[in-house]
Parts: structure tokens; C-alpha cells; sequence
């Protein structure tokens, strides 16, 4: 029989599952807060229109929904925290319990627009909260010609990296410019049923995970981490006077 013992588990940081945080008692009763984001600029903006049609579902379904507008956010490195299109986003993304990432395909990849966006969004606590770790993330992608799935994919990578609980179902909008009307208004069809599709997953993995999505993102890594900063600040030798 194999060898079931685990010495190199630092038992003091390794924990049981806790069904009690899984399934708690008592949940959050406000609205979930989507936060949605687009990936363009421009007037006729085919990704806004899929973001505001996916905002309209959500807030059928029962969620306060906020959209940031890209105008005006400077490439990554150009500005610091303070300009205020920065702290617009993460001040949004901090209000968030979920969002949305809706980018057109531009030359088989998502927008340099949408990218900026997330690349603003640190990983590093901010006041000791992770702004994205544990939260909702759906992915959707417009394309000018016939259905792709490169920038949706590459959305999920993104969504991944940043600690987001990306939700399996996605959208992926082709020949965008048959899907809207002229006030941009997504027609009826397959790929309009195919976004309730996807908000209704967005909000059913919202109020499944946000009341414990703490307690789902805990690691045991972090905390034998936490436990060798802590030995090693309380046997620091101790200064001594001149």
C-alpha cells in the first residue's frame, strides 16, 4: 500500500474543510454589483452595445450594474494611481462583487483599450483587499466577421491570472453589425439568447460564491507564508542601544 503519510505539510497552516464557510447560514442580501467594462472607443461601439445589453439583463435578473467608460485612461506606466480615470476604475472594481469584460476582435486579439483596463487593476492588495481574488468574471467578445473565440479565450487567461472566478459559458457576437440595430439595440436571436444565457450563469455563480468568497480563495501557501513572516518578525533579534 502507498505511503499516506505527509511530512512536508506544515500542519499548523494546513486546515479541514470547513463546511460551516461553504455553506454559511446567513448571506449577503443587497443587489450583487456588476461592474461592467468595454473595448472601445469609438461612437458606434459594438462591444458597449453587448455590455449595455448585458447590463439591462442583469439588472432584470436583480443586479446594480455600473459601466465604466475607457475615455480618457492612459496607457499603463503614463500616469500614476491619482489620475482620475484610474482611480475611477478601481474604485469601481473595488464596489464590485462581479464583472463583465466585453471586447471587440481586433486583428485576432482583444483591444489594446480592454487590456488597459485590466492591466490598471492591480493583483497587490489595496487597504489590504484584493480588488479582483474570489470575485465573478463573464467574458464576451464582438467580431466583425464570422464567430471567433480568440478574445474570449485570451479574456479567460486574464481572468485567471487576476484571480477572477471566470464562469464556463461565454458570448461571442459574429458579424456584429447584423446584431444591432441602428440605436444599438441587440436584435433578437441566437446570439441575444445565448447573452441571458450568460448573465443568468453570471448572477446564479454571484450569489453562490460572494458570501464566502474569502474562504474559497484561502490558501494553505498563503498561510504557511504568513506563519514564516510572523516567526521571523517575533525572533528578530532585538536592537539594540548605542
Amino acid at each position: 500500500m502507498p505511503d499516506q503519510t505527509t511530512p512536508n505539510l506544515v500542519n499548523s497552516a494546513f486546515e479541514p474543510i470547513d463546511e460551516a464557510k461553504l455553506f454559511p447560514t446567513e448571506h449577503p442580501t443587497h443587489p450583487p454589483r456588476i461592474l461592467l467594462l468595454y473595448g472601445s472607443l469609438r461612437q458606434h461601439s459594438y462591444s458597449r452595445f453587448a455590455a449595455e445589453e448585458a447590463a439591462r439583463i442583469l439588472t432584470r435578473l436583480g443586479a446594480e450594474c455600473r459601466t465604466f467608460n475607457p475615455s480618457g485612461l492612459p496607457l499603463p506606466d503614463d500616469a500614476d494611481t491619482t489620475h482620475p480615470k484610474v482611480a475611477e476604475l478601481r474604485d469601481l472594481v473595488m464596489w464590485s462583487e462581479g464583472m463583465v469584460w466585453s471586447t471587440p476582435e481586433r486583428h485576432g486579439a482583444m483591444t489594446g483599450i480592454m487590456k488597459t483596463q485590466v492591466d490598471w487593476i492591480p493583483l497587490a492588495p489595496i487597504g489590504g483587499v484584493r480588488p479582483t481574488q474570489g470575485k465573478t468574471l463573464a467574458v464576451m467578445q464582438v467580431s466583425g466577421g464570422s464567430q471567433s473565440f480568440n478574445a474570449v479565450n485570451q479574456l479567460r487567461i486574464l481572468g485567471r491570472w487576476m484571480r477572477l472566478l471566470t464562469i464556463p459559458n461565454q458570448s461571442s457576437v459574429a458579424k456584429a453589425w447584423d446584431e444591432f440595430d441602428e440605436n444599438g439595440r441587440m436584435k433578437p436571436g441566437p446570439f441575444y439568447n445565448r447573452l441571458v444565457d450568460v448573465m443568468e450563469e453570471l448572477m446564479k455563480f454571484t450569489l453562490l460564491t460572494r458570501g464566502q468568497s474569502g474562504y474559497l480563495t484561502d490558501r494553505y501557501s498563503e498561510r504557511v507564508e504568513s506563519l514564516e513572516d510572523l516567526s521571523k518578525r517575533v525572533n528578530m533579534p532585538k536592537a539594540t542601544g548605542g
